[in-house]
């Protein structure tokens, strides 16, 4: 029997997934601590995130679909670390997959994808911020060679409280 994965298309992103990866986006900001955002985007406000993650270079937006389907059932970014031109070789990495996928594996995918595109670019190091408490986050990251670095304690406050963030590196 297949796994529920092998239905699963990975592929760059591209503009006519806008309004689905802000949905996607959206219920992360609405509904979780994952995110620190804290107000929801429209499609347009995300168009500029959207367009800094071409199809090559070192930041790239990788989408999950169903086979047959174009509904977004995840997405992983590389995106810059920091603004600074000595970072340019350092990127920071995340997953968001939707909650309604009702498959096990697509961050798993997504990641595998991200890290086979960013194998041939010019990095050196990836970084991933992992809201607390995220069991899943933190095993995936571990699971692709991601090694805690150290938590940012009480750094976000969201829902009235207060969120740790732990922080990952993995050698590019």
């Amino acid at each position: 029997m297949p796994s529920e994965c092998e239905e699963v298309q990975v592929r760059p992103g591209a503009e006519g997934d806008l309004t689905a990866l802000t949905d996607l986006y959206n219920h992360y900001v609405r509904e979780t601590a994952i995110t620190f955002d804290t107000a929801p985007f429209t499609p347009e406000e995300r168009r500029p995130w959207l367009l800094s993650h071409p199809v090559d270079g070192p930041h790239r937006l990788m989408v999950a679909t169903g086979a047959g389907s174009q509904g977004i059932l995840g997405y992983a970014t590389s995106s810059p670390f920091r603004p600074k031109p000595a970072y340019a070789t350092s990127v920071e990495t995340t997953v968001y997959v939707a909650p309604d996928s009702g498959r096990r594996g697509i961050g798993t995918l997504l990641y595998k994808a991200l890290f086979e595109a960013l194998a041939g670019e010019d990095l050196h190091r990836a970084y991933a911020g992992v809201a607390q408490p995220n069991v899943a986050s933190t095993r995936l990251h571990e699971r692709f060679g991601f090694r805690h670095v150290g938590t940012y304690r009480e750094v976000g406050r969201k829902f009235g409280r207060w969120w740790d963030v732990a922080w990952y590196e993995k050698p590019l």
